[in-house]
């Protein structure tokens, strides 16, 4: 598959498969211990940006349910109408998660789930960066990332006759990336999926002294 914009491919394949999505990864089931441990780790009505938060569910929806200011981010217009509609609570916007722009130490959490592995590689490590940025002192990052290095596409992403792209490189890679973007790896895990998986980091910025 010849392809000139990634990023396009992406948007147009979260477009026509958002709710098959939802129906094919038990979410709801798979992120709850990761946001009852993020809860844990964050203060009461914390602001959080749910970078890649599709439909808003489960995160934005989990989160502004408990009382946290949310705003989530997605590159597809059909996700964030639908989290719109889900998640009235919470605030979105449809934009490139490369572009969008936060004033510095705005958020005590950045969460990004199945996300990262969706941008350019070249334009993760300044995005990463950019994210310890938005952090507030002591603040938060959980990600996803990829577990190995593999860049590919495919042409009929989860049986629904559209394409899908990812690109990603190894865990040792990403711990690299997050500690040169300033931040503190406090713990990685490995999350099985299907004949392979990918990384989970728990990654926070230093306090002031640290």
């Amino acid at each position: 598959m010849d392809i000139d914009d990634p990023k396009d491919v992406v948007r147009r394949g979260y477009d026509a498969l958002s709710r098959h999505y939802e129906q094919s990864y038990d979410t709801e089931t798979k992120y709850r211990p990761w946001l009852g441990a993020l809860q844990q780790r964050i203060p009461a009505a914390a602001t959080v940006l749910d970078l890649g938060c599709g439909s808003g569910v489960p995160v934005a929806r989990t989160l502004a349910s408990a009382g946290h200011r949310v705003t989530g981010v997605d590159i597809s217009e059909v996700q964030i109408s639908r989290a719109r509609q889900l998640v009235p609570e919470a605030e979105f916007r449809r934009a490139d998660a490369t572009a969008v722009e936060f004033p510095a130490a705005t958020f005590d959490a950045v969460v990004s789930l199945y996300a990262l592995i969706h941008i350019p590689l070249a334009e993760q490590p300044p995005l990463l960066a950019r994210i310890a940025t938005w952090l507030r002192p002591g603040g938060w990052f959980l990600g996803t990332t990829g577990h190995s290095a593999w860049t590919g596409t495919d042409e009929d992403w989860l049986g629904g006759g559209v394409a899908m792209w990812w690109s990603h490189a190894d865990a040792a890679t990403y711990r690299g990336w997050l500690i040169g973007a300033g931040l503190t790896v406090e713990g990685e895990e490995f999350v099985p999926e299907g004949d392979g998986g990918h990384a989970l980091f728990w990654a926070r910025r230093p306090s002031a002294g640290e």
